[in-house]
């Protein structure tokens, strides 16, 4: 199977995000290319200290392997044993502001094989936002451009996809939502290749007309001390979820990916509690009766 197609898309586009994320902040991202001894590598873009970003990174990874990790072949353990071809593109962005949501965008593409046999093959990714304080209109514009992006596609995907990321991104032993969500998708292969690649495409290419417009209306509003210490601690959710349940982690993690550019989606100012909830009335409060109850925001 010729990926030179998929390699050339998933490389632009982070080349596009970065580019557009740049002149947003108004500083370079670093960059970083690395070597995976099994076999592949990526291209890591990472912001640190920005002028409005505190930290994010745009990483671009391409690796081979002689056999799956068990985190990819949970859902298809007929493919256990197969050597393996992964490749996409996965970001986090973290704002200073706590008035301006945090956000997550994956697009990726397996493709497994196995000597004499048709290769296997299959699309993920999907992008949702995590707000510490939120407003409707940002979440109402977010899940509207996933919604048009996938229009083409068919009435049906956008409200499955949806659900399909309320599922996901949720912390089981939390009890609650990680964010507003936005749409998820897996082991997509419905419909022919050009089809699945096409609507792993959509996803991608919105991803920064769902955010960024977010992000231009909130980076002025003013915070303190309070909104600060709040967002703190609500990232500490975004830390269990990506440690304890994200398939994206566990699989970089145990295929031998590298550590830095997997764990470049914490962020790097973090407080934890015990047992602390917020006193009824406040927009902290807000946050748990409103918006992380999972809701149709279109």
């Amino acid at each position: 199977m010729d990926t030179t197609r998929l390699k050339a898309y998933f490389t632009g586009l982070q080349s596009r995000i970065v580019s557009e994320l740049e002149t947003f902040d108004g500083q370079s991202f670093r960059t970083d290319s690395w070597d995976r001894p099994e076999g592949g590598g990526g291209l890591s873009r990472l912001i640190e200290e920005g002028h409005f970003f505190e930290r994010g990174g745009v990483n671009f990874s391409h690796v081979t392997g002689k056999s799956l990790p068990a985190s990819a072949t949970a859902v298809r353990p007929q493919l256990a044993g197969r050597s393996w071809e992964a490749m996409g593109v996965s970001l986090v962005l973290h704002p200073r502001n706590p008035y301006c949501p945090t956000a997550h965008m994956n697009v990726r593409c397996f493709v497994a094989t196995k000597e004499g046999e048709e290769p296997v093959w299959w699309f993920g990714g999907g992008m949702d936002m995590t707000p510490y304080y939120g407003q409707r209109e940002d979440v109402q514009h977010f899940h509207r451009t996933c919604r048009d992006a996938l229009a083409p596609f068919g009435d049906t995907v956008y409200p499955k996809y949806k659900a399909w990321c309320d599922e996901y991104f949720f912390l089981k032993h939390r009890n609650e939502p990680r964010g507003v969500g936005g749409v998820f998708f897996d082991d997509l292969n419905e419909g022919g290749f050009e089809r699945c690649f096409a609507l792993t495409q959509a996803v991608g290419d919105a991803f920064t007309q769902a955010y960024l417009p977010v992000l231009a209306k909130r980076r002025d509003t003013p915070y303190g001390e309070r909104e600060r210490d709040f967002q703190a601690y609500r990232r500490g959710r975004y830390v269990e979820f990506n440690l304890v349940w994200d398939r994206g982690t566990l699989f970089g993690l145990q295929s031998g990916g590298r550590t830095e550019s997997i764990l470049m989606s914490l962020p790097p100012i973090v407080k934890w509690r015990y047992d602390w909830k917020p006193e009824a009335g406040t927009p902290e409060a807000e946050l748990y009766d409103v918006f992380l109850k999972p809701q149709d925001w279109v």
